[in-house]
């Protein structure tokens, strides 16, 4: 009789290890869901640098530094018990980083023209589900040095942490070393004090789910707002104006989107400047570069033969709800609030004090938390529900706007001087307009993203804006008498003083 032979051990080098997965939170899976072929969901950045720069040197800075975030080795995975982060098996940094080129002569503004175009083309291709979401091109030559172009899925974090992400790549001196890195203190500076809102983070989770529950149907039926108006907080009545708010008015920048985007921006207006503006008429500078977006908007509209008097447009603002002990981590910790865009408002002015009272009430609601729960709902709800849910909050704004402020120091990636730095988030359903700023090193940087179908010229609204807030400035500094001077007669008389 044979005897058995024992069973040969399978070594531990031999069993294949599975990927690492880890559950997606709830917010980051409903902006994973919200992808849709009109509407990627990237958000796209354009880093613009004085000295040419190697593709080694930024594969270099993006295996130390990015990299050394986990999460962008890997993907998001939908499965039946919900999305997953999984390790990308097959992780290929040549991929995700890699050398592009610009076609056209040289030249400042033919140059600027085509990276534009590039950009437009990578904003409207979505990345490749099968990797990690998220690529680096990189432009050897632009304008004398080089141009790098970051596209980040908007799953793996917020516009803010995204924004904190790039600049950790950047230093604070020519030479890279650990204490030359960007100054943690700034970073801190940046995450809004919410610890009194984290606290009522799952009260705000459990209502938004309750609204989508019921379908919505508040819409249809008052007896929900009833409902939410017994659990007798602000939070119910919150969640209660946001979902009644009427659907923004029709106009030349809403409409059937297409699946191409157009990228442009402005010739950078002094900080000083715009703080100046903001002393002399008791506002904030948040509020004087809002207000010259609308009046931007506002005068391309009537070129178009769009008709903007009397018509008040809305934007959804993101709001950092990220605790000042998670300033650096990824994810989605933001909500949303709708700010008045007063395009039909002649004197710029009076629509920067209409812009400046709207900010104000918007700062005192609970508005952006409650979006934040909603989002939440939505990571978790069936597919139709979300496709209404996302339909009903995006046809009650015609723009996304984002102001960051950043660091007021030269910056310094591989070596080579940041001059410019411009970023895009991405529209949700049917919006097909953003409108992006950001400071640094003492300048504004403003830029628009735009369904082509819509504005195939974004560049004639980012113009708009330097003049729109010139404007505002020569208007500012006159005496008040003088203040209830209509946009054209503003104009007139700084043409006629050659202000």
């Amino acid at each position: 009789m044979a005897t058995a032979r024992p069973r040969a051990r399978r070594s531990a080098a031999a069993t294949p290890q599975r990927p690492r997965r880890e559950p997606m939170s709830k917010v980051d899976t409903a902006w994973l869901r919200m992808e849709r072929p009109t509407n990627p969901m990237m958000i796209t950045g354009v880093l613009m640098f004085a000295e040419p720069m190697a593709l080694a040197q930024l594969k270099k800075v993006i295996e130390r530094r990015f990299l050394a975030y986990a999460r962008f080795r890997q993907k998001p995975v939908e499965g039946t018990a919900g999305a997953q982060w999984v390790e990308d098996g097959n992780f290929d940094l040549d991929w995700h980083v890699r050398l592009s080129g610009l076609p056209g002569k040289p030249g400042k503004a033919s140059e600027k023209r085509a990276l534009e175009r590039f950009v437009s083309q990578l904003a409207s291709s979505p990345l490749d589900p099968t990797k990690p979401l998220w690529q680096f091109h990189l432009i050897e030559r632009y304008q004398g040095g080089s141009a790098v172009v970051a596209r980040i899925h908007h799953c793996y974090a917020d516009g803010i942490a995204l924004v904190q992400v790039l600049l950790s790549l950047t230093d604070t001196s020519r030479e890279a070393s650990t204490a030359s890195r960007l100054d943690k203190s700034w970073l801190k500076e940046q995450a809004a004090p919410v610890a009194r809102r984290v606290g009522a983070m799952e009260r705000y989770m459990k209502l938004g789910g309750k609204a989508l529950e019921q379908g919505m149907a508040m819409m249809q039926d008052p007896s929900l707002a009833t409902l939410l108006a017994k659990e007798g907080s602000d939070i119910a009545l919150e969640l209660v104006h946001a979902l009644s708010l009427s659907d923004d008015p029709p106009s030349l920048l809403r409409g059937r989107l297409g699946v191409s985007k157009r990228v442009a921006w402005a010739a950078p207006i002094p900080l000083e400047e715009v703080k100046a503006v903001g002393r002399a008429c008791d506002c904030t500078v948040n509020d004087v570069l809002m207000a010259a977006a609308a009046g931007a908007l506002r005068s391309y509209m009537i070129e178009r033969g769009d008709d903007p008097d009397g018509l008040t447009l809305r934007a959804t603002v993101p709001v950092n709800l990220r605790p000042l002990e998670h300033a650096k981590k990824l994810g989605n910790h933001f909500g949303l609030v709708f700010l008045d865009l007063p395009v039909g408002e002649d004197n710029p002015l009076r629509r920067l004090e209409r812009v400046a009272e709207c900010m104000c009430n918007l700062k005192h609601s609970r508005q952006a938390i409650v979006a934040y729960g909603l989002l939440a709902a939505l990571g978790v709800a069936p597919q139709p529900l979300q496709e209404l849910a996302l339909e009903l909050f995006s046809r009650k704004a015609s723009a996304v706007a984002t102001n960051v402020p950043g660091p007021q120091q030269p910056l310094y990636m591989a070596g080579s001087t940041l001059r410019e730095i411009m970023f895009w988030v991405p529209q949700t359903g049917s919006i097909g307009l953003g409108l992006s700023i950001l400071s640094y090193r003492g300048q504004v940087h403003f830029g628009l993203i735009s369904d082509a179908k819509l504005i195939p010229d974004p560049d004639a609204v980012a113009r708009r804006f330097v003049e729109e807030f010139d404007k505002l400035l020569y208007l500012a500094m006159m005496g008040p008498w003088d203040r209830q001077l209509d946009a054209d007669a503003a104009l007139g008389l700084m043409q006629a003083t050659g202000a």
